[in-house]
């Protein structure tokens, strides 16, 4: 391939041909520099780049809204799951687009994103939604290195998480002491819609979403198990799907005690009772081949072949309980009860339990979902710091036996 450099006024261009495209001769020419050298250099360089990639960019040209929107159709909409593609286009429309979005790439700087960060840490956003827009920003910063080549290298690796305190962080891993869970469940006692909701994720850990996709196919009262191999996702048009979970090691069977049991056993007979009572007026739920969920009552005429499924999760009239319906109770116990809480704290609570009480971590593990044995180290290393300072007491006690 052939290119060259000339003179036009104060400033030197370098050009070279790209072929023929439809039929028509492409030819490619950029400012080089003020000298000859410069534009020679300039030349080589482009020359080298199109070689390497089939095309000559300038990373200059492109902004970062207009990157975000590449990254989101070539990476995240091909490798991702649907709940992963809808966080991430809301961060990168709500966050990231309005305040970083005019910025050319190129010129995009460590100390710039760094602001960026401080300021939303700032608004009050809890540390989790911190991490997830920092976790947008690094992963397609990191991508536009490599394999795009359209910077050279990741501002985003300089960036720090500020150390600010966070209230909902501070929720997520609360640990709700059992003086509260009795309140709560006074607060929502059997028959109340949340009931079931809130006993099964403190008994289990469970995520809101696996808990309200629960059916009763997914309980085995024989073996003493319930089984998680799906979630509840809200779709187009405010539609609730099934969903995959979180990750492989999320489908799981989870071991129940006879607490939750015969809970879950009461609960299905006043199900029954319920369907009696309602009758044409309760509500049936089905599942199309695209996984969507809708309901049908006794009133109307329902021909289908779709899978009709019986929620565990559900309202005296048998209405579906979502993972948007438990907001209203989480804003219950943290305003009416004054109990700092959020529904992954029932999740946090039941495994520091498990773990404080003396349980093998690799349980704990698999009866979370989590894919690596490091992550429960890392999320509950406040129980492991206690069951530490445990056996150092129960080893002192072989000393001193008078401080049992």
């Amino acid at each position: 391939m052939t290119g060259g450099v000339r003179k036009r006024g104060n400033n030197w261009y370098y050009y070279f041909d790209l072929g023929k495209v439809d039929g028509k001769r492409k030819k490619i020419e950029r400012k080089g520099g003020r000298t000859k050298k410069e534009a020679e250099a300039a030349l080589r360089k482009a020359l080298q780049e199109y070689e390497n990639a089939g095309l000559h960019f300038e990373p200059s040209e492109i902004s970062v809204a207009d990157y975000m929107d590449y990254w989101l159709k070539n990476y995240v909409e091909m490798n991702c799951k649907y709940n992963t593609i809808e966080g991430y286009s809301r961060i990168i429309k709500n966050h990231i687009k309005p305040s970083l979005g005019a910025f050319k790439i190129k010129s995009i700087t460590p100390a710039v994103l760094q602001q960026f960060v401080n300021e939303k840490s700032n608004m009050g956003y809890s540390k989790n939604h911190l991490v997830n827009i920092i976790s947008v920003l690094s992963g397609s910063f990191k991508a536009a290195v490599f394999p795009y080549k359209f910077i050279k290298d990741n501002p985003m690796q300089y960036v720090k998480l500020p150390k600010n305190e966070n209230k909902k962080y501070e929720t997520d891993r609360k640990i709700i002491s059992q003086d509260e869970f009795k309140r709560i469940i006074e607060r929502f006692p059997k028959g109340n819609p949340f009931y079931i909701p809130l006993q099964i994720a403190y008994h289990t850990g469970t995520r809101v979403g696996e808990c309200c996709a629960l059916s009763w196919d997914d309980i085995d009262f024989e073996n003493k198990l319930i089984e998680v191999k799906r979630i509840l996702v809200k779709k187009e048009h405010k539609q609730w799907y099934f969903g995959t979970p979180k990750t492989l090691s999320s489908i799981r069977k989870i071991p129940i005690g006879n607490t939750l049991l015969e809970i879950l056993k009461k609960h299905k007979k006043w199900q029954i009772e319920n369907r009696l009572k309602y009758g044409q007026y309760f509500n049936f739920y089905y599942v199309d081949k695209n996984d969507r969920i809708y309901s049908v009552d006794g009133t109307k005429e329902n021909k289908t072949t779709d899978d009709s499924i019986q929620f565990v999760c559900t309202k005296e009239n048998g209405e579906l309980v979502t993972p948007e319906s438990i907001r209203y109770c989480s804003r219950v116990i943290n305003y009416e009860l004054m109990i700092q809480f959020n529904f992954h704290a029932l999740r946090h609570t039941h495994a520091t339990l498990l773990i404080e009480l003396g349980a093998n971590m690799k349980d704990v593990q698999k009866r979370l979902g989590h894919s690596r044995l490091a992550t429960t180290m890392d999320t509950y290393s406040h129980a492991t710091e206690k069951m530490s300072k445990d056996t150092v007491d129960i080893f002192e006690r072989l000393f001193h036996p008078q401080s049992k």
